[in-house]
């Protein structure tokens, strides 16, 4: 049954920016985001870059993505789409970052494709990005 639904999360993909924003976190504990401050069970904190020059602090970002695992899907100057793979049943996850300039934050996004709980592993997944970063 796991690799099965590994193989169905292999046809999503991430869904982009919505209303200038990222994607609003399902109901389900698979997901975490920077974005919504209001929804407490799935925020995090974005990364800060007010005071630096923002555009080589998000490449920086995209870099921590890729040394992470994440393989990039999309890109531009403001918005990145990744996709991270689990190693047995191929789970396919989302993450994915957006410059808001006006803010001076790169916001974050990462969830399940998948599943209902991921048991942590896109928290964990962001702070280790986050750690790349620093």
């Amino acid at each position: 049954m796991f690799f099965l639904r590994g193989k169905a999360s292999k046809k999503g993909k991430p869904p982009g920016i919505v209303n200038g924003k990222l994607a609003k976190c399902s109901r389900k504990p698979n997901a975490v985001c920077s974005e919504y401050i209001s929804d407490t069970s799935h925020y995090i904190e974005p990364i800060d870059v007010s005071k630096v020059n923002m555009g080589q602090h998000f490449y920086k970002v995209i870099q921590a993505i890729e040394a992470n695992g994440g393989e990039i899907v999309t890109k531009n100057d403001h918005y990145v789409a990744a996709i991270f793979t689990s190693t047995i049943f191929k789970f396919v996850d989302d993450v994915e970052a957006r410059l808001d300039k006006e803010e001076g934050v790169i916001h974050l996004r990462s969830a399940s494709r998948e599943g209902y709980s991921d048991l942590g592993v896109n928290a964990k997944r962001i702070a280790a990005i986050k750690a790349s970063y620093a």
